[in-house]
């Protein structure tokens, strides 16, 4: 097989993917990382702000998007989740179309996508990698951010498909459950994988 291979990294909260994300980074594979692109459209000029203020009134300030009073708003309610989605997917979609012609040439592109299944992402990539650990090392990583609770963890949870699942539906598993040395291990034996399958 010869041409550009697309990876679709995913993992449910917690389990290391931006981690992960950055070794592939570091070993020259091109990484476009949806939630900084998110981050940096709805930061300090950024260019959603204010379409996002224009549907969700005060949820934006000096220096951008207001992500913790944004949450509240569509935390728990679908429509207004999807109202902001509609927003920022398709801005998202023209960053993506952008990042590829740039890497065009590059042997390997690695999408970090957290709801790579939940959003049908999956169609989009040549390779599935899914990012998994311990249910009980997920859950610590987790309850230590700032801002965590466990009821909001469990929310989270429930909005995600299960580890299992995304386990069954990878093409290959990164595990996080060990030390960083093993898991870069782990990377860069499917670099060599992937670069010599193509």
């Amino acid at each position: 097989m010869s041409g550009q291979r697309i990876i679709g990294l995913t993992g449910s909260i917690g389990m290391g993917k931006s981690t992960v994300a950055a070794m592939f980074a570091r070993a020259g594979v091109p990484v476009f990382d949806a939630d900084a692109e998110v981050r940096a459209m709805q930061g300090l000029g950024g260019e959603l702000n204010a379409a996002i203020e224009a549907v969700f009134p005060g949820s934006t300030g000096p220096d951008g998007v207001d992500r913790e009073a944004l949450g509240k708003i569509v935390f728990a309610d679908p429509e207004k989740l999807a109202a902001l989605e509609a927003i920022v997917h398709p801005a998202v979609g023209e960053r993506r179309a952008r990042f590829l012609a740039k890497h065009a040439s590059a042997p390997l592109i690695l999408f970090d996508i957290p709801l790579l299944f939940e959003r049908g992402g999956h169609a989009a990539v040549d390779v599935i990698v899914v990012v998994s650990a311990p249910a009980d090392v997920q859950r610590e990583r987790v309850l230590a951010r700032p801002g965590m609770s466990a009821e909001k963890f469990e929310h989270i949870l429930a909005l995600q498909i299960p580890d299992a699942e995304k386990r069954e539906r990878a093409d290959y598993i990164i595990g996080t459950g060990t030390s960083l040395s093993v898991t870069q291990e782990q990377v860069e034996r499917l670099i060599e994988t992937l670069l010599s399958d193509r």
